[in-house]
């Protein structure tokens, strides 16, 4: 390692050694190969504890080595160690038996590369290669351009690790004849040599390359002179540093370029100003130092210094190692200037990109991601997870078809440019540009749904004040009342077949370009078939076309006539079997929107009364079927919405077993607000609400649907029953808000089986318990959302196993011949008669769908005079067998993370759960939290964990603090752990008790234990 000042701690420099000549060997050494394997090793490990301890580390490393390659009779040998403050890098600091081309290629090589000695420190482990191969490139450096050409093939090689503090670790590596391979004798041998060159290097010593390689490398021995480095019109310092005694010198005061420094700073020499960096800054600084005197060149660095009133500024630093004539760094000579002007300029500039309204990202010229702002990381994903990748191996721009496509073509064109796409969320659009800069390309993303809905909803109002227009016409009696279009059809043929003395009746609407059959009476089934979506609006051989396009009716009074006219009609005319036809047109406000064909049983001509008469009922049918065609519409959209905003499926959980049932009000267009849900929650428990929205409406059902999702979101926070129904109260209470509405929310916990419930203006919920005995919960609920005053209650209540719990709304117990309380005996005598007479414990959710079918049919009047809307859930409890549970205290000591990983392991092998990729990760999951609360909180700790649909673990505290992911840079020590978590788990959040609070975590069982 390279030390503060650029020196060896045990020497006065940092000198460049020089290899020294081999040791002379035993008496007796040339002989050794006669011996036994393992008792030559220990001879050769003997000969190794010999050398004298004050011998330099260049010199101890290359004496083990020249032992290792001869013991195991290798071609030659090499030893990297990582470099003093240059993360990431290896050096050659000692070789044997090679030539300076061989090695070369590995002066330096990177600790995340692939050859062996690479892999070795990396994972600490014994590293075969079968045919030798040039390293991974480091930056400025490719070492297969200076591979010997002429060198022969399956030469083996074998590194072993040479263990270091921490983290950081070297590589001893033999090379071995083609076809040879170590034994497992010498590989052990061979890591023994690298445990006793670990023990016996100095650990404050500096070791360097040797001057050979390091001329080859820097092309040309002997020393360096500084390089002047400056900026034009700039103030700037120069100094030198003394790397011998660690003095610092400049060849002006430090204050008349950099402001605000302590004056005095140059004499306390290089700790002083080590000790005015940054802490943030400081490893970065040093490892630019030790890298530049470690490779005797230039290097430069940027980094913040403290003032003397404790602020920092920018300053940028460019330096030169010159070395003596043997290559050994005697100083440092560079230039310093403050460069905190430009700095603040770039950090403003990247502030209003980071926070900037709009997506923005930086590409490179391969289409990589280099930066993203809020904004894209929204979209995207988090910059940690993205940042470097791939544009188009984002799932999100995976999934916008064709938009590859579009940006290549775009960026092709070398001018900015954009377009709209929709996003893969199926609502959201959004318009890209794209900008060429010198690097590569900006991605602007603006969004711009609002303006898509805008127009949407403008084309909406069109069609609504085109319709709302056709809707003022005046019409008969008859067709007023007419609702639907089939209510259409039968006041049509009431009161215009019988008195014409037609047989039959067809209406066609236009959808699209194709007519197709609205209504048929008095006509054979296979012709009605025949006929839909036989004829178009544009097509001019039917009649249809020529009534719609002329406005005028048309009529015929024979099939001759008939054929004469649309000669391609001749299978619908025998088909049909009639003999006259009057075709009305049907349009409104100038659009035709279909036809009313009136059939006769024999040939007819109609006088002029009577096509005055259908001329005039041609304007009114249009009416009224537009109206019946916008009422059908209106309710399907009605009930599809109420339909939408209600769970399309309860979830299955072993925890609870759930039915439930929404009957709405009378037939109509309007939609309740009546709503129900069933949420898992964390540690197996699972959250049953039941609310309604008072009114009817598009607007009370859209307060539903906001309820509802806000309600959801608050249980992933995992808030108490009596907290969700105050911040709902909020939602409600919003001023411009004019809605109230009702709601009960319980958590039952299959653990304790405790039922924790709130109520706000909700009818009590009914228990049938296993016994069949049927009780209302006791509560006095308070005022409905919007009106009341929180605190809310919480109460608590012990379940039975297998209780039948019923939430259900007002409209389902009250009517205007009942009241709420002869409702409420009523549903709890048929939940007794139900109950006693269903099985003891039903497998499914199948006999609770059936209750449910018993109680609405048996409480709600018939649909169309049921006056409010009813809701009703149905869930049998289930708790969870003490087998499935599992729990410890912990101590408040480090040792609790093994604990913890023991008691994992045993815990999950008892429940069958011997799944070695479940026990490590339930092991990993386990300690991360233990060591977080150990570190970051405090307290008695407790370990649970639940089986049940999921494998759950939680770790208690009794802190407060609530946990949060972080984005972490490369050089932080910390801040990785819940990443982890969050990584290795289905889901994890914190939940706040009465002593402190838990955090979880949630992991799939194998399929077989599900």
């Amino acid at each position: 390692m390279v030390n503060a000042r650029g020196g060896d701690a045990d020497n006065s420099g940092a000198s460049m050694p020089r290899a020294p000549h081999p040791l002379h060997q035993p008496q007796g050494l040339r002989t050794i190969q006669a011996v036994a394997p393992l008792e030559r090793h220990r001879i050769r490990m003997r000969l190794l504890d010999a050398v004298d301890e004050d011998r330099r580390d260049v010199e101890v490393l290359l004496t083990a080595l020249q032992q290792a390659v001869a013991e195991v009779r290798g071609l030659g040998g090499m030893v990297h160690l990582p470099g003093g403050g240059m993360s990431g890098i290896l050096y050659l600091v000692a070789d044997s038996g090679l030539p300076e081309s061989m090695t070369r290629p590995w002066l330096i090589i990177p600790v995340r590369g692939t050859a062996p000695p690479s892999r070795a420190a990396r994972k600490d482990t014994i590293t075969w290669q079968p045919d030798l191969a040039p390293p991974d490139p480091v930056p400025g450096r490719d070492p297969a351009a200076l591979w010997p050409s002429r060198l022969p093939a399956g030469i083996g090689h074998l590194a072993v690790p040479i263990p270091g503090g921490g983290r950081r670790r070297g590589a001893l590596s033999v090379l071995f004849a083609p076809g040879a391979e170590p034994s497992a004798a010498e590989r052990a041998f061979l890591n023994e040599v690298a445990a006793w060159m670990s023990g016996r290097l100095r650990s404050s010593g500096i070791l360097n390359p040797s001057i050979t390689l390091l001329r080859a490398l820097e092309n040309g021995p002997g020393p360096r002179e500084a390089t002047r480095w400056d900026v034009e019109g700039v103030p700037s310092i120069t100094y030198t540093w003394d790397l011998r005694t660690g003095g610092l010198t400049s060849d002006r005061p430090v204050e008349e370029v950099l402001a605000g420094i302590d004056p005095e700073v140059m004499s306390g020499g290089i700790e002083a100003w080590a000790a005015l960096i940054h802490p943030d800054d400081l490893p970065g600084a040093v490892a630019g130092f030790d890298t530049g005197i470690q490779l005797r060149g230039g290097f430069q660095n940027e980094y913040r210094i403290r003032r003397q009133d404790g602020t920092y500024l920018w300053i940028e630093a460019g330096a030169r190692t010159i070395t003596d004539e043997a290559g050994t760094p005697m100083k440092v000579i560079g230039t310093l200037r403050d460069s905190s002007e430009t700095h603040a300029t770039a950090e403003s500039v990247g502030r209003a990109l980071r926070h900037m309204s709009d997506g923005f990202v930086s590409l490179d010229t391969e289409w990589r991601i280099g930066f993203l702002n809020q904004a894209a990381e929204r979209l995207f994903g988090a910059a940690g997870d993205v940042a470097g990748a791939l544009l188009w191996n984002v799932p999100a721009v995976r999934a916008v078809p064709g938009l590859e496509k579009r940006c290549r073509a775009t960026a092709a064109e070398g001018q900015p440019a954009g377009f709209d796409v929709p996003w893969p969320d199926g609502t959201s659009w959004y318009h890209l540009r794209l900008v060429p800069v010198p690097e590569g390309l900006t991605l602007y993303i603006t969004d711009t749904t609002e303006r898509h809905l805008r127009e949407v909803e403008r084309v909406a109002a069109e069609r609504a004040a085109a319709e709302r227009a056709a809707l003022v016409q005046r019409i008969t009696r008859e067709l007023a009342e007419a609702v639907t279009a089939q209510d259409v059809m039968a006041a049509v043929a009431e009161g215009v077949m019988t008195p014409l003395g037609a047989t039959g009746l067809i209406m066609l609407g236009v959808v699209g370009e194709r007519l197709t059959v609205v209504g048929s009476r008095g006509n054979s089934e296979r012709f009605t078939r025949l006929l839909d979506g036989q004829w178009t609006v544009r097509d001019t051989t039917n009649p249809v076309e020529d009534a719609l396009r002329t406005r005028t009716p048309l009529y015929i009074s024979s099939p001759e006539e008939f054929l004469k006219r649309y000669p391609r009609t001749e299978i619908l005319i025998w088909e049909g079997g009639n003999q006259a036809w009057a075709v009305l047109p049907l349009a409104v406000s100038g659009r035709g929107i279909g036809a009313a064909v009136i059939c006769f049983g024999r040939p007819r001509v109609l006088d002029d009364d009577e096509r005055t008469l259908l001329t005039a009922l041609s304007g009114l049918i249009a009416q009224a079927l537009e109206r019946a065609g916008l009422y059908d519409e209106a309710t399907i959209r009605a009930r599809t919405l109420q339909r939408s905003l209600l769970p399309q499926a309860l979830p299955k959980l072993p925890e609870v077993t759930a039915a439930a049932r929404y009957q709405p009000a009378k037939q109509g267009a309007d939609v309740g607000g009546d709503w129900y849900d069933v949420i898992p929650l964390s540690a197996a428990r699972v959250a049953l609400v039941i609310g309604d929205v008072m009114g009817h409406g598009m607007a009370e059902a859209a307060t539903m649907g906001g309820l509802r999702t806000a309600v959801r979101t608050l249980s992933e926070l995992e808030l108490p029953p009596d907290e969700i129904l105050g911040h709902l109260n909020d939602i409600v209470g919003e001023p411009g808000t004019d809605a109230f509405a009702t709601c009960l929310y319980s958590i039952y916990d299959p653990v304790t089986r405790r039922l924790s419930y709130a109520s706000a203006g909700q009818p009590p919920p009914a228990v049938a318990h296993p016994d069949g005995t049927v009780t209302f919960l006791s509560m006095t609920p308070d005022p409905p959302l919007g009106v009341a005053t929180p605190p809310f209650e919480t109460l608590e209540t012990l379940l039975p196993a297998d209780s039948l719990l019923a939430l259900y709304s007002d409209g389902l117990v009250e009517s205007k011949d009942r009241d709420v309380t002869t409702g409420m005996s009523r549903l709890a005598e048929l939940l007794f008669q139900s109950v006693n007479a269903m099985p003891t414990s039903p497998a499914d959710a199948s006999d609770l769908d059936a209750l449910c079918d018993t109680l609405t049919s048996a409480l709600l009047p018939a649909h169309g005079a049921l006056i409010d809307d009813a809701a009703l859930l149905l869930a049998r409890t289930h708790p969870l067998d003490a087998e499935n549970v599992a729990e410890w205290p912990l101590p408040e000591d480090p040792v609790a993370a093994g604990q913890a990983r023991d008691l994992v392991r045993a815990q999950l092998a008892d429940w069958d759960l011997a799944d070695e990729d479940l026990i490590m990760t339930t092991e990993l999951l386990v300690s991360e939290l233990v060591g977080n609360v150990i570190r970051h909180a405090g307290g008695p700790i407790r370990l649970r964990m639940l089986r049940s649909r999921v494998l759950i673990c939680e770790v208690s505290d009794a802190s407060l603090t609530t946990p949060h992911i972080r984005h972490t840079s490369a050089t932080d020590e910390g801040g990785r752990g819940l990443q982890l978590i969050s990584a290795l788990s289905q889901r994890w959040g914190t939940r706040h008790t009465r002593t402190g609070k838990s955090i979880w975590t949630e992991q799939p069982l194998p399929t077989a234990s599900v």
